[in-house]
């Protein structure tokens, strides 16, 4: 009997200790565990992860010199051609998109007023973040689709009918880019255009930030339509 008294004590101590480390001094052993940290990385980093194995690491060809003025973007880490009128220095900070890419340098002019505002004909080049950290691998392909999805659904009038031209991997100033290239349609009340021709270039330039040129020519002044391809050839890093 006495020895079952110690054996019933030992057990009631051991049961007690064991809700004590269950409950945690909380009381309830079955809530929800505390939320992990936020997830604070940049929306690109975010949805285009690092590749899980880099890509092997190809000197970039070498590029015949550019002259004549040139558009310099040093947050971008890119420079491309610049032009003479009607074209003007863009001066403001556009967050442009969900993604709020800061379009601050580049080039443009109104093409008409209407009750909306002022419509534009665009160069224009900013720096996102889209890697983690510190890294300096892209996901080139998938930041490229996601610029791009984002132009499309929150630069333009909606509902909108992608045309498209060109969607690829390649090389512009001899660095890794992907370029989507189209034609969006669209109609707006009071407004001419009717249809844009557009590139989405998103460049890697070695760093944690991507550089993203985005050209628009609407299509009121099809005779720029030109510049859309010719800007894009121009592209050097700095």
């Amino acid at each position: 009997m006495i020895f079952g008294g110690v054996a019933g004590a030992i057990v009631a101590i051991g049961l007690t200790v064991l809700l004590v480390v269950i409950l945690g001094g909380d009381g309830d052993p079955f809530g929800e565990r505390a939320a992990g940290p936020a997830d604070l990385r940049p929306p690109l980093a975010q949805a285009c992860p690092a590749p899980s194995v880099a890509p092997g690491s190809t000197a970039p060809s070498t590029q015949a010199p550019v002259s004549g003025a040139r558009t310099v973007d040093e947050a971008a880490g890119i420079s491309y051609k610049e032009y003479s009128a009607p074209w003007t220095p863009w001066t403001e900070t556009w967050n442009a998109g969900t993604l709020q890419v800061p379009y601050r340098v580049g080039q443009h002019f109104v093409t008409e007023v209407y009750a909306g505002g002022s419509y534009h004909a665009s160069i224009l080049s900013a720096a996102v973040p889209a890697a983690d950290n510190d890294a300096f691998t892209l996901d080139l392909e998938c930041v490229g689709q996601q610029v791009s999805a984002d132009v499309r659904a929150e630069y333009y009038p909606q509902p909108n009918r992608l045309e498209p031209i060109r969607d690829e991997l390649t090389t512009l100033g001899g660095r890794p880019a992907w370029v989507s290239e189209f034609r969006l349609h669209f109609r707006e009340p009071g407004l001419t255009a009717t249809s844009e021709y557009s590139a989405v270039a998103v460049i890697d330039v070695g760093k944690p930030t991507a550089a993203v040129l985005y050209v628009s020519v609407p299509s009121t002044h099809r005779q720029f339509d030109y510049v859309v391809n010719e800007v894009l050839k121009s592209v050097r890093p700095i």
